[in-house]
């Protein structure tokens, strides 16, 4: 999982948008949540406030931002650099390729087949 710094690709400001509407403790959003429709445990929501969640319910998004007058976009920011350093982190873009490659010049690699001994 992971938090909200400048390496990471995702940062959470549901804290920053807390604090800006008057919400200093996690547990002052058990009771908007609840009036809203939305049953979390203080733990649960001590977690979603503190930590950038890895999976968020889209009717737990949807009840934050009703009950912080925001949009999605407020709540998750996306930092590109980030997450272009990730795709380089993991392999999953080739950076020793040409720009100018395409799908045409790219051929299978045959098959080994060995018999067992």
């Amino acid at each position: 999982m992971r938090t909200s710094d400048d390496q990471s690709p995702i940062a959470w400001r549901l804290r920053e948008l807390m604090a800006a509407a008057g919400m200093f403790h996690t547990t002052d959003l058990v009771g908007p949540l609840q009036d809203v429709g939305i049953q979390l445990s203080r733990e649960q929501v001590f977690r979603l406030v503190t930590k950038t969640p890895a999976r968020l319910n889209v009717e737990v998004l949807a009840g934050l931002c009703q009950i912080l007058s925001c949009t999605p976009n407020d709540l998750i920011q996306i930092n590109p650099a980030a997450a272009t350093t990730d795709a380089l982190r993991t392999g999953t873009t080739d950076t020793t390729a040409p720009e100018s490659r395409s799908i045409g010049d790219l051929r299978p690699v045959p098959a080994r087949i060995r018999r067992p001994t």
